[in-house]
Order: structure tokens, then sequence, then C-alpha cells
């Protein structure tokens, strides 16, 4: 179809457009030396501008250099088949793209005074080339080349950001099936709550890390449009074929409208929003985690290859990873509320690009890293079970229960039964004794004027620990068979996105592969 496209379009430029064949012509032999002065300005650019906004664009556009080689090369595969790169500039246009493709950001010395990345690569094209590099500029602005570059980066960080969420998920998996019956008391408010399983309290964390994989989803679905071919603002007059510029850098469609396409202002928005409910969520976990591991509670010990000595003070032992983790996710809210208001602009600006081109990807590398290191962290700790044990039979967490025995049993309504057993447990507390059957009966017969008569054989049995956390057997309790089917649930949820991933990690990987077989293709068949 190409093919045959290409052929009735060869002579476009010329039997159609003329006049814009020649100037184009013309100004594909000028000299690449003064490439960094614009033709309608009469000097370079103030040494104060250089050593400011363009040296920030070229220091944090370095991550865009590949995105950019990529964009560079279906463009000029697509001026090429649509017939506006003349015969006799191909191969060497395109084997300079190539050429330069082949070099890493890292063995580039970027001239600052050139503005960007972009117009760095413009001024090595014309190096290596300066009678067919100025073809590439048809059709296509600076800004969709460094658009084109930050979808591409973004993309596979976001894909990046999925796979260490689905491992962080796995690990938490492990360790849950391997704590079922490791008794731990809950807390709410940081005071000690119900008895529950260690198993039961990390699922807490895994369950909203499903919905997180199903918003990155969503969010890498709108992240991988296609704004390529977009023109100025309106459109082109050129025949570019917007289609195949999607389809050569494995976009999944396109951004339809042309204004749109440059300007999309909702999408680093979108996708730092999702970064920080990732972290979010395991701030939770290692916020928990940290003052598990103190000496006052002295539930957990992280690892020593997860932590950090004191310079000054030989025993402590800091649990640094964690307070990274906990850093990155109090980073990302000043990365989001940054990355929201560089778009508070007038359309057309260009304040939410400069700026948001680096700040968004690297958001999502500064997450992934947490993730893993998380994850590391979690398959290194030693739990000291029988802390955890000590602090659930001590913690009076089966009050509700024996308040709900004496509502189910004695016939008493729920707000009566609740004052019963406060009443007794806050005398128990006064007193520094267990909670005894005469404090409770003492109770009942102050609020209700009769005795209960339970002994405390029945208040043992109905709050011991293990038998509460039997008791949660609807779906989502703490009892083994819930905390198991919740298992099964979330791995199934795991190896689904997994193999999301893995096909869009192969479906990238191949749509690259097919440019360079282009490439190749139009360098022999030229």
């Amino acid at each position: 179809m190409f093919l045959a496209w290409r052929h009735c379009a060869e002579d476009y430029a010329t039997k159609l457009c003329p006049t814009l064949h020649q100037n184009l012509k013309r100004r594909m032999s000028r000299d690449g030396s003064q490439i960094g002065v614009a033709s309608c300005f009469a000097e370079g650019p103030a040494p104060e501008l250089v050593d400011s906004a363009f040296s920030m664009e070229v220091n944090d556009g370095a991550l865009l250099y590949s995105g950019m080689s990529l964009a560079d090369l279906a463009h000029a595969v697509m001026l090429i088949e649509i017939g506006i790169v003349p015969q006799e500039s191909r191969v060497e246009l395109l084997n300079a793209l190539i050429e330069m493709h082949n070099l890493s950001a890292e063995e580039i010395d970027f001239d600052n005074a050139l503005v960007d990345v972009y117009t760095n690569r413009d001024h090595m094209l014309h190096q290596r080339t300066p009678d067919t590099a100025g073809w590439l500029q048809a059709g296509r602005p600076r800004r969709e080349v460094s658009t084109l570059a930050y979808l591409i980066v973004t993309r596979a960080e976001l894909l990046e950001v999925v796979k260490a969420v689905s491992v962080l998920m796995d690990t938490l998996l492990d360790f849950s099936e391997e704590h079922q019956s490791t008794l731990l008391p809950d807390y709410t408010y940081l005071q000690r709550a119900h008895p529950t399983t260690l198993a039961h309290y990390v699922l807490t964390f895994v369950q909203p890390m499903g919905r997180d994989l199903d918003r990155l989803q969503s969010a890498y679905n709108r992240t991988n449009k296609s704004p390529a071919g977009a023109g100025s603002t309106n459109g082109s007059r050129l025949p570019i074929d917007r289609d195949r510029l999607a389809e050569l850098l494995g976009f999944n469609g396109l951004v339809l409208h042309t204004r749109d396409a440059m300007w999309q202002s909702d999408g680093p928005i979108e996708l730092m929003s999702a970064a920080l409910a990732v972290l979010c969520n395991v701030d939770h976990l290692t916020e928990d985690l940290q003052i598990w591991a103190t000496s006052e509670f002295n539930f957990v010990e992280l690892s020593d290859s997860h932590s950090r000595s004191s310079v000054i003070m030989p025993q402590k032992k800091n649990p640094y990873s964690l307070t990274f983790v906990r850093g990155v996710a109090r980073e990302m809210i000043g990365r989001l509320a940054g990355t929201a208001a560089l778009q508070s602009t007038p359309s057309g600006q260009v304040d939410n690009r400069i700026f948001t081109y680096s700040m968004v990807p690297k958001g999502l590398m500064q997450t992934k890293l947490a993730l893993k290191l998380l994850s590391a962290t979690v398959s290194g700790l030693t739990v000291n079970k029988d802390e955890m044990s000590l602090a659930t039979v001590k913690s009076l967490g089966g009050s509700t229960d024996l308040a709900e025995e004496i509502m189910t049993k004695y016939g008493i309504d729920a707000k009566t039964a609740h004052s019963i057993v406060g009443r007794a447990v806050r005398s128990a507390t006064q007193m520094g004794k267990e909670l005894e059957a005469d404090l409770l009966n003492s109770a009942a017969k102050d609020i209700i004027n009769r005795s209960l008569n339970m002994s405390d054989d029945i208040i043992e049995k109905i709050m011991d620990p293990k038998a509460i956390v039997a008791t949660r057997t609807g779906p989502g309790g703490s009892s083994s068979k819930s905390v198991q089917e919740m298992i099964t649930t979330f791995r199934d949820l795991v190896y689904e996105c997994n193999q999301w991933g893995i096909s869009e990690e192969s479906r990238l990987k191949e749509a690259e592969k097919k440019l360079f077989e282009k490439v190749t293709a139009l360098c022999q068949c030229t």
C-alpha cells in the first residue's frame, strides 16, 4: 500500500508545489554552522539566556535524545514514502540519522548555545549531511519532536512502574502466605484495636495496588497516542500520513485534534497523580514499618543491607530505606503540584512543556526505584512473632467480641453491651488487672441492675485472639480461608497485568524493529 502511495506521490513536491520544492531545496544547502541563529534574528542568544533557560533545556532534555532519534527516523521514512524527500537525498539522510541514533546521549557534548536537544541534533545532522538535513524539517515543528520523545520515554517508564508495582505485590503476597497465622494487634490512631494476622494486615496495601495497576494501564493507554504529523497548529498542507507515523513509532492510534496533539495539559497531571496514588499507599506501609522497627515496638527488624548506621551513635540502626521511600512519596506531592501549576497557562504556551518533559519521566523513574527498594526491604525483614503475639494477647482487642456475645446471648442492645464492657475495661485498666468476670458482672449491675453471671473461662474463650481471627470468615476477613481467597484473587490480578505488560513491551519492540527494517530497506532500494 505504501509503495503504491509513494509512487503516486513521488513527484508531489515538484508537480503540485514547485515553488515550495525549490524553497525547501535551497534551505537544505544552507551552512549548518549558522543553525543557532534564526534567519529573522540579527544576533545570537544572550549569554544569560544560554546559561539559564537553554542550559536547563539541554541538560534536562538529554533523556529525550533516544526518543527524538526514533521520531526523526519515522518522520524521514514517512517523508520518503509520500515523495517529499528527493531520491538522491534519501540514503544520505537515513544513514546520517542511523549514525546519530547509535550514539548515546552520554557520548555527545551538547552545546547549550543551541537552545535544546532538538537543535543540537539538527546541528549534528547538518554536520553529517549538510545537503540533505533540511528535508527532515518538512511539515514538522520543533515541539512535535520533543513531544514525541517525551511520550516515548514516558510510556517506557510507565511500563516500568507497572512492573515494579506488580513485583511489590508479589513480594507482599509471598510475605502474606508466610504469615497467615502470625498474630498481630491491628491499630487505629496508633492504638491497639482488633486482633488480626500479619497476612491480613499486609493485604491492606495489596488491594490498592490493584487499583494502581488499573489507573496506570489506563494512563498508559492515553499516553500512548500519537501527536505526530499534526503540523504547527491546524494541520499541514503536505500529505503527512499521521497513521503511518503512529504505526512506525508503536503508538495505539492518534491524538486526533492537531492543536490538542501538541498541547495536552491533562496528561502530565494524570501521570503524576497516578504515581502519587501508588506512593501514598506504600507510604502508609513504610510509616508503619518504621514505627514497628523501633525498640518501643520491636515487631520487625530491617536487614543491615537496607539500613544505615549513625556516624556518632554506635548503637543505632537507622531504617534508611523506609525513610527514602517516604521521602519519594512526599517529593511526588511537590511534583504533582508543580506539574499542575505548569499547565495553568493560555493555550499554546511552552511553560507546560520545557519543565514537564523532565519532571514527569524523572518522577516515574524515582517511583520505580522506590518500589524496587521497598520490595527488597520487605523481603529482607525479620519478623518478631513473639512480640506481636504478646502485644495481641495484652491488647484487650477482643472487647468488641465480648460485647457482641453479651448482645446476642442476653438480648441486650449493642449500645448497652458496649457500655458494660467499656466500664469493665476502664476498671481493669485502673486496677492493672486482666478483664475478669467480677469486673464485667459488676459493670452490668451498675448499668442494667443485674449480673450477667459470666465466668472467667467464658471471657477468656471469647477474647482468645486466634478464635476471634477464625470467626472473620466473610469476604476480606482475617480468617485463614478469607485471606487465602484474597491472595489467590490478587495473584490472578498480578498475572493478568504481567501478561499485559509483556505484550505491550513486545509490541513496542516489534514496532521499533520494523522501523529499522524499513530504514534498511529504503537504503538498499534507493
